[in-house]
């Protein structure tokens, strides 16, 4: 009885985490490492819910946009390059605390230090290096909001959808 009077009061706002959604993406060195089906086990084991998925190819355009917020810094050019070099898996994961959990779980952006510091996490398992790090996570729920947008209520025409739902 108790137990159901806690629940109540969490879901109601009482200060404790809620439910909230994030971007993850599986970027082209995690798809053509065969990585997707072990990060979404991941995720799913995580207690994560991924609401919706899709493969993507992201021209130039599409990326920069994306990613516009790093223009001035002198990884740019090469992190566009990256992200256009293959199709990316993008999913929006909803979990409490979403945001927070996706980026533990995912350790620190250079694959390389993560493997030393994170060996658990995602980035650790499949990534190489600061560039190719395997996935990408929000940065804040805002962040998350405008990344779920950009890619699934207005995609940009830049950003061609991959059926992949192959024999």
């Amino acid at each position: 009885m108790t137990h159901n009077c806690l629940k109540a009061y969490r879901s109601s706002g009482g200060g404790e985490a809620k439910s909230e959604r994030t971007l993850a993406i599986i970027k082209p060195d995690g798809l053509f490492g065969n990585h997707t089906d072990a990060v979404k086990k991941i995720i799913l084991e995580s207690g994560f819910r991924i609401l919706k998925e899709k493969i993507v190819q992201l021209d130039q355009e599409s990326a920069a946009s994306f990613y516009a917020e790093h223009s001035a810094r002198s990884f740019f050019h090469s992190l566009v390059q990256y992200m256009t070099s293959g199709p990316v898996l993008v999913m929006v994961l909803e979990k409490d605390d979403a945001v927070s959990s996706w980026r533990t779980l995912i350790g620190p952006t250079d694959a390389s230090k993560a493997k030393i510091t994170h060996p658990q996490s995602i980035r650790a398992m499949c990534g190489t290096d600061a560039e190719k790090n395997c996935v990408h996570g929000s940065d804040s729920p805002q962040s998350a909001q405008r990344e779920i947008s950009f890619f699934f209520d207005s995609m940009p025409s830049g950003v061609q959808a991959i059926e992949h739902d192959e024999l």
